[in-house]
């Protein structure tokens, strides 16, 4: 199965004790359904299976199949988790997943090319995109509402925004 098969769905935080728990950052909309997805990649190919132990303060505490000790939780710090995508629900029409944003065209409404999306952050205010441009140094970042985003046709592989006056 290809990378792009799979959506990145949490990442390891580290060790959590020293029996080879690790806090498990979930990027789930509800971060337990996280443990339904399993099982669970990463880039380099390993797979593991879950189990949810307990909430820890900003993560969730969990056991990874052939995980033991500490020191293999912690060799994981910073890992990406990633999930089969025919594992994931099917999303409502207006709702994305960020890896299927990442890399598309952006346009404004008279059809100028503004750069491809590089990036999607969230602050904890909303999404926002990051558009890099040809020759641009600084990269545009843009909220991503219906209001400044009113397209997104993922078969085109594009999406319109209307830029608001002071972005320009």
């Amino acid at each position: 199965m290809s990378q792009s098969d799979r959506i990145v769905v949490g990442s390891i935080a580290g060790a959590f004790g020293v029996q080879g728990e690790v806090r498990l950052k979930s990027f789930c909309a509800d971060p337990e359904a996280i443990a339904d997805y399993a099982p669970l990649y990463t880039e380099d190919g390993r797979s593991f299976t879950l189990r949810l132990t307990r909430p820890v303060a900003g993560a969730l505490g969990a056991r990874l199949s052939g995980v033991t000790t500490k020191e293999q939780a912690d060799a994981l710090r910073g890992t990406l988790l990633y999930a089969d995508r025919a594992r994931l629900p099917n999303l409502p029409d207006d709702e994305f997943y960020h890896a299927d944003l990442i890399g598309l065209d952006v346009v404004d409404t008279g059809g100028k090319a503004l750069g491809t999306i590089r990036a999607i952050h969230n602050h904890g205010a909303g999404d926002i995109l990051e558009i890099l441009g040809q020759g641009q140094r600084q990269p545009l970042l843009l909220p991503f509402t219906l209001a400044v985003v009113p397209t997104v046709d993922l078969a085109a592989r594009r999406v319109v925004v209307d830029l608001p006056e002071d972005a320009e």
